[in-house]
């Protein structure tokens, strides 16, 4: 059966996200690095159902968790999507418009 992160209650969530961080340990354990992969995207996701999308704002600049040195400057959200850009330790921005789950977002940088 697909569960429906959306259709979920906060409490299901969770239930879920530990499931899943099990899952992943496990995979990485027995050194099966792409199932470890997918289960953490799905932590992901699951976990940024448990977020509020309005506390993000378009010009908004954030940190990636995981990714050091790379911030993302939100253009746009929609559903738990923030639409944008990445940038570089260079201050640079990179032209492909991504998006990325508002839960994979660590502190402001700026607004």
């Amino acid at each position: 059966m697909e569960i429906r992160y959306s259709e979920l209650s906060v409490e299901q969530l969770r239930e879920e996200v530990a499931k899943l961080k099990e899952k992943a340990q496990k995979a990485e354990q027995m050194g099966n690095v792409s199932e470890y992969a997918i289960y953490e995207r799905k932590v992901q996701m699951a976990l940024a159902y448990m977020l509020n999308p309005g506390e993000f704002k378009t010009g908004e600049i954030y940190e990636i968790d995981g990714d050091p040195g790379q911030t993302f400057e939100i253009t746009y959200i929609n559903g738990v999507f923030a639409w944008g850009h990445r940038i570089n330790l260079l201050g640079q921005k990179y032209e492909t418009e991504e998006a990325m789950p508002i839960s994979i977002f660590g502190k402001k940088v700026q607004s």
